[in-house]
């Protein structure tokens, strides 16, 4: 992926980071908006074979280059880097997992969705089935990856690590990264990507350079989208579907979701169909659930909706306390959401306090 398949609002990003020195950066914003992509453009430039040489990782950064990274006005506009090329070698073993100077740490359970490998050691214990894929990064992985850290370059480019979701390190992988990250290996660069930043420790999150994620513009998004392959009307649809966030409309399109779908969502749940949740991950019904509930006591206190449009939504007034106490007792669901629960048992019952609520008189 080089700079220029990346959406414009996270290429133009990419190129005022790499303008700027630091040896671990801290991606933090709410979710969907491209911390993982970000991330990952980031160490692929910092380690690709054609890229000019970058601002050394350690040291204070140029007045000028401030100006230029951060888009304050006054000063020069310093050059940025062009980012990846996406074609020498070190770009294709990144493409296929396999580069030697980049580790990415992520939730077992995340490695084997996405294609990254495991250790040897954690493979051989998930296909033995003495343990199941974790949904936390461990702390053998963290360890693993800090020796690493210590090892020389070998493609004298440096080296990287990539942690996504950095809020999935527990207290102990987060304290075994601690010490590396607040003295590196010369060559060592750090990039830490999150939804829930305030769930990191204080000491990591001191110890990085922080930069919060920019939401694209409505019109910025739903340009890309159209580039995608949505047509006008269905992006716009699956993006307030996905409350704004490009990258999760885009999943929506590619889960076989369709505007249409989702605008029929409230009326299906109003006659009590159990289909319309019963193809769903728990946690994303009870997700497209919350959205319904926001929206619904939106109106019924006079504000806009935000994922559905409102002529979409049940015309009549809905009690206030019906929809709070829902709200309530959906994020209770939403805690233990990813447990083993019976699917089927679990889609019909959300169904049926769906209708309940939706069909409540004042």
């Amino acid at each position: 992926m080089s700079a220029g398949t990346l959406a414009p609002w996270i290429g133009a990003q990419l190129q005022a980071l790499l303008a700027r020195r630091g040896h671990a950066w801290l991606l933090q914003g709410p979710s969907g908006l491209g911390q993982f992509e970000l991330g990952l453009a980031l160490v692929r430039a910092w380690l690709c074979e054609r890229a000019p040489t970058l601002p050394a990782a350690h040291g204070s950064l140029p007045p000028e280059g401030a100006h230029a990274a951060l888009g304050r006005p006054g000063g020069g506009v310093a050059p940025t880097p062009a980012g990846a090329c996406g074609e020498c070698d070190s770009c294709h073993a990144i493409d296929v997992h396999a580069h030697t100077d980049l580790v990415v740490l992520m939730p077992e359970v995340e490695m084997i969705a996405c294609g990254w490998p495991l250790s040897e050691k954690a493979q051989k214990d998930i296909d033995n089935k003495t343990r199941k894929p974790s949904k936390e990064i461990r702390v053998d992985a963290m360890r693993d990856a800090i020796e690493f850290a210590q090892r020389t370059s070998g493609r004298g480019r440096g080296k990287a690590m990539l942690v996504y979701p950095a809020e999935r390190m527990n207290a102990v992988t987060a304290a075994a990264l601690l010490k590396t990250l607040e003295e590196p290996p010369g060559d060592m660069r750090f990039v830490l990507a999150t939804d829930a930043a305030h769930l990191l420790l204080p000491t990591i999150r001191s110890r990085c350079q922080s930069h919060t994620l920019r939401w694209p513009a409505e019109a910025e998004a739903l340009a890309w989208l159209a580039q995608q392959g949505l047509p006008a009307g269905e992006g716009a649809a699956l993006l307030r579907a996905a409350g704004g966030r490009p990258s999760d409309a885009l999943a929506l399109a590619q889960g076989r979701d369709s505007a249409r779908q989702w605008a029929l969502l409230p009326h299906a749940l109003a006659r009590g169909e159990v289909a319309a949740l019963a193809e769903l991950p728990l946690p994303e019904a009870v997700a497209r659930l919350q959205k319904l509930c926001h929206d619904l006591l939106a109106l019924q206190l006079g504000a806009a909706p935000r994922f559905f449009d409102a002529t979409d939504l049940p015309e009549r007034r809905l009690p206030v306390a019906a929809l709070t106490r829902w709200w309530s007792q959906l994020n209770q669901i939403a805690r233990s959401a990813e447990h083993p629960l019976n699917p089927g048992l679990a889609a019909e019952w959300l169904a049926s306090s769906a209708r309940q609520v939706l069909n409540s008189r004042v």
